[in-house]
């Protein structure tokens, strides 16, 4: 074999072994959540000997998913529409209106990227204004967290677009309103979808954030209801695995059905000035 070929195979090696790496554990917990208690206790790849479909209805009866899942779709789905269209219109204006104030509050914004959220302050800071331990305050949070990244992606973009093109829109008798959802926000679709897919993805993931801020069963996510589940049934792994299995599908959904915009959406938001 030629030196070529003998780095090629030695590669391909490597990719093979790294996406056995990422593969093989969500296999694992996919199959052993389809097993018996004693089958699953063992956390093998073999398949199981009986398929048990009943692990899904009992995890979502015993453990409240119903109520976890849809408070996890109300933090993802409000934090991410607000924070995305939100960071669009700020991104807009400070691309647009290159004053010392907007330039100013981008690079404040772009602080959220570096500094890491101190989470005792921001207990304070939420009771003293009284919402700490409500939906409302979390979802605060969570909008607030994701704006930097979307600032940063979004505003690089627009600074991408021709000024001429705003100018066509004004002469036209469009309005500040008519020309950023009708001009820009086309020409912005695949870098929201971009923000909207990882802050999605972000936020469902989270589990510090409500760990922090709520200590209601009923304000509880997806996460947390894994894991109060997981303290409840430490011996039941089946039952775990299909918890596990249950939290993940809807990101992998939103990842399936968004990905084909991520890669764009990065490319487009990384245009230099």
């Amino acid at each position: 074999m030629t030196k070529k070929r003998i780095q090629s195979v030695l590669k391909h090696a490597l990719m093979i072994a790294l996406c056995l790496a990422v593969v093989l554990p969500f296999f694992m917990v996919l199959i052993n959540s389809f097993k018996t208690k004693s089958e699953a206790a063992r956390m093998s790849l073999s398949l199981p000997t009986e398929w048990m479909f009943s692990n899904y209805v009992e995890v979502i009866e015993k453990g409240k998913l119903l109520q976890g899942f849809s408070n996890s779709m109300l933090y993802a789905l409000v934090s991410t529409l607000v924070g995305v269209v939100s960071s669009a219109m700020a991104s807009f204006v400070m691309s647009r209106r290159r004053n010392k104030v907007n330039n100013f509050l981008y690079y404040f914004v772009l602080c959220g990227l570096f500094f890491p959220v101190n989470y005792v302050t921001l207990v304070r800071v939420l009771s003293t204004i009284g919402l700490n331990n409500t939906k409302i305050g979390i979802l605060i949070v969570f909008t607030s967290a994701m704006i930097p990244f979307c600032v940063f992606t979004i505003r690089n973009f627009i600074s991408s677009v021709p000024v001429e093109m705003d100018e066509a829109a004004v002469i036209d008798g469009a309005g500040p309103m008519s020309l950023f959802f009708k001009i820009i926000v086309p020409m912005l679709k695949p870098t929201l979808m971009t923000c909207f897919i990882l802050q999605f993805m972000g936020v469902w993931s989270d589990f510090l954030t409500p760990l922090y801020l709520s200590s209601k069963s009923s304000m509880f996510p997806m996460t947390m209801a894994v894991y109060q589940f997981f303290g409840k049934n430490t011996n039941y792994w089946n039952y775990i695995f299909a918890d596990i299995v249950l939290t993940c599908l809807p990101v992998i959904i939103v990842y399936l059905l968004g990905q084909r915009y991520i890669v764009g959406g990065l490319t487009s938001g990384a245009v230099k000035e």
